[in-house]
């Protein structure tokens, strides 16, 4: 870390203790990421007034570069939170997966799922109820009357911009599925 871990504690009393622990889950942090910045952690005892069911709260500020990763847990419904050390393995487990969300994009290791493929119809034969598709990669797909939705085969005209779900077919790629775009 550039900038040295800031540690608060809020209606409580600092503890030595809590204090080490925060920092060896920083230190856990870094592996997984070693392009942190600063880190800001928040722990909040709040309701002093109650003796029992008090729910801690723990917020985390992790600043890498070209983002800030939040993590909040404002009045968790988690009675397990009554114990400020679950609070904190829970903030820091989120924070560890943001973490790794982080480093996967900047890796560019974020899937991208290909879109629709989309073309423009080339060629209609009413008589024997089948088109052809120019693809947008210049192939020539074909398609049959019952794979048009939505619009009905007749209505298709030559240069029609259409989108469809290509599949292998026993003479070469076909069109299962054909939408006007």
């Amino acid at each position: 870390m550039q900038i040295p871990l800031e540690i608060v504690f809020r209606n409580m009393q600092p503890s030595p203790a809590l204090e080490t622990r925060i920092h060896s889950l920083v230190a856990r942090l870094e592996k997984f990421s070693p392009h942190i910045i600063h880190c800001h952690v928040v722990v909040e005892a709040p309701h002093r007034h109650q003796l029992q069911g008090r729910l801690f709260d723990v917020d985390l500020r992790i600043t890498v570069p070209g983002d800030e990763i939040a993590i909040q847990r404002a009045n968790p419904a988690d009675h397990a939170h009554e114990d400020v050390y679950v609070a904190l393995r829970d903030a820091f487990k989120a924070a560890r997966r943001r973490l790794q969300d982080y480093e996967r994009r900047r890796r560019q290791q974020v899937k991208f799922h290909a879109g629709t493929p989309q073309g423009h119809v080339s060629e209609i034969d009413r008589e024997r109820q089948f088109g052809r598709i120019e693809s947008d990669d210049g192939r020539l797909i074909y398609f049959h009357r019952n794979s048009v939705l939505g619009l009905r085969f007749d209505e298709l005209a030559v240069g029609s911009a259409v989108r469809f779900v290509e599949e292998s077919g026993d003479l070469g790629p076909q069109a299962s599925t054909v939408q006007v775009a």
